[in-house]
């Protein structure tokens, strides 16, 4: 047995057998949750097997091809992104994440079937709205039903599966090379749909929040059946503590939350700066152009899948890392090795392509870039955003700082062609002054860890709120 102490001195008693399943029950529920980062992941890399043969069949121009059938999902996930809060607030996590599933499959299934550019860029479209609208459900769903002592694993399963998705979309496109001769993308793309089914049906069964059902519905009824079943020792102090802090939230007499309060400038800052910093250290860059980045380094002899994999591979493995380490070490902790991982890596391939190094060494260097991706700002972002904003306004604190993300993830990708063009691009000829500008914005990263952001490990959500938020 377990002898515990709630928060107001009392003696309660759990039985080993009941804490061990109600931890079962957590990871089952915040891991299914999760699958949606899976999709995300899959579906962010399948596109790339379906690239050249959808040139061949529908001719298009290079900006129609660009916009409309490779960045389509993109502005998706970024439209998804800014709205996705609104219907996770108003409609309950467990509705929304239903709902992602569905589009995820439409798409998929869209997307493999499309006759011609248009119903094809219509279903990616949708596709990435599923994205957009899972980056701010599903933390914001684990977060809530997790305690502070699990809380960082369990969210940051989220980036796990979307490495994992990564991973093996590679794998996938892969060993449906060939398949169906001439539409062998069409197969590469309907794949998504195997996963986003078994997705779709296996979130019907998770319950709803019970911080949403409490702050929104006021239904503390099936809220303390809910927390119970998550291994809450003592329910009711966890029912009023909740009760508590939201009605501390609306004691002004504003009902509707407002992000804009000023109450909350602290914690949009955090959002806005860990989403800016975690782009504007070159990721999305890398993994949209590593064939591109490879081949100039001299690498365009080798087998490019194994290049992909390997980074895919790394991304994984350090990933799990960091989902081992971020409830034992932090998130502060973790953005600070992440950091410093960041500007040895950036600064070291900027070296490699100045000096024309040896290619085998540029590419450890940029494994080594990924891992501290994996380990730092990718284990944290999800986590850290899902869990400093209150309550009352987690899903829409949860879409700002999700928006900031994919809104320069997709500037990135816009803008980098215009210096990479093998024709007129600004450093056509060595882009060592791209890694370059990286490694200094991580080394302002680096700074604004250190002295503006606080550790959240082992707080509950509802002491973070009293920390952050100013009156």
């Amino acid at each position: 047995m377990f002898i515990e102490a709630n928060k107001t001195g009392t003696t309660v008693v759990r039985g080993k057998a009941a804490t061990s399943a109600a931890a079962g029950y957590v990871l089952r529920i915040s891991l299914t949750a999760a699958l949606a980062g899976f999709i995300f992941g899959f579906d962010t890399v399948v596109i790339s097997g379906a690239n050249l043969p959808i040139k061949e069949l529908w001719h298009t121009s290079p900006w129609f091809h660009g916009f409309f059938i490779m960045s389509m999902a993109l502005w998706g996930t970024v439209i998804g992104a800014m709205f996705g809060g609104i219907p996770t607030e108003k409609w309950g996590r467990r509705k929304v994440l239903i709902w992602i599933g569905i589009l995820f499959s439409l798409s998929a299934i869209g997307t493999a079937f499309a006759p011609e550019p248009y119903t094809f860029s219509f279903f990616r479209f949708i596709g990435g709205l599923g994205i957009g609208v899972s980056s701010v459900a599903a933390p914001t769903y684990i977060s809530e039903i997790s305690t502070p002592a699990n809380r960082g694993k369990l969210v940051a399963l989220y980036q796990f599966n979307i490495v994992f998705g990564i991973l093996v979309a590679f794998l996938s496109n892969y060993f449906l090379k060939g398949v169906g001769g001439a539409n062998d993308w069409r197969w590469m793309l309907g794949a998504l749909a195997v996963p986003s089914i078994i997705y779709s049906a296996m979130v019907v069964g998770v319950p709803e929040s019970p911080r949403w059902l409490i702050t929104k519905k006021n239904n503390t009824t099936l809220a303390t059946s809910i927390l119970s079943k998550l291994g809450i020792v003592d329910v009711e102090d966890e029912v009023a503590t909740i009760v508590k802090s939201y009605q501390h939230e609306t004691s002004s007499g504003h009902r509707s939350p407002n992000l804009l309060d000023r109450k909350y400038r602290m914690i949009m800052w955090l959002a806005f700066l860990v989403a800016f910093f975690n782009q504007w250290s070159g990721i999305n860059f890398l993994l949209y152009y590593a064939p591109e980045i490879l081949e100039r380094a001299g690498l365009a002899a080798k087998e490019s899948l194994f290049n992909s994999i390997a980074i895919g591979g790394t991304n994984l493995v350090f990933t799990f890392v960091g989902l081992r380490l971020i409830d034992k070490l932090g998130r502060k902790t973790l953005l600070t090795i992440g950091s410093l991982g960041y500007i040895i890596s950036l600064s070291a391939v900027a070296w490699c392509f100045s000096a024309h190094a040896n290619a085998g060494v540029l590419m450890a260097f940029l494994l080594l870039f990924i891992a501290s991706h994996a380990i730092g700002q990718g284990a944290v972002i999800w986590v850290f955003i899902s869990e400093i904003f209150p309550n009352n306004v987690r899903a829409l604190g949860q879409s700002f700082g999700a928006s900031v993300h994919w809104v320069f993830a997709a500037l990135i990708t816009l803008i980098i062609p215009v210096f990479l063009d093998a024709q007129n691009g600004i450093f056509k000829d060595n882009p060592w002054p791209i890694f370059a500008f990286f490694a200094f914005m991580m080394a302002l990263q680096l700074v604004w860890v250190l002295t503006k952001v606080p550790e959240t490990k082992g707080v509950s959500l509802e002491e973070l709120e009293k920390q952050l938020v100013k009156p």
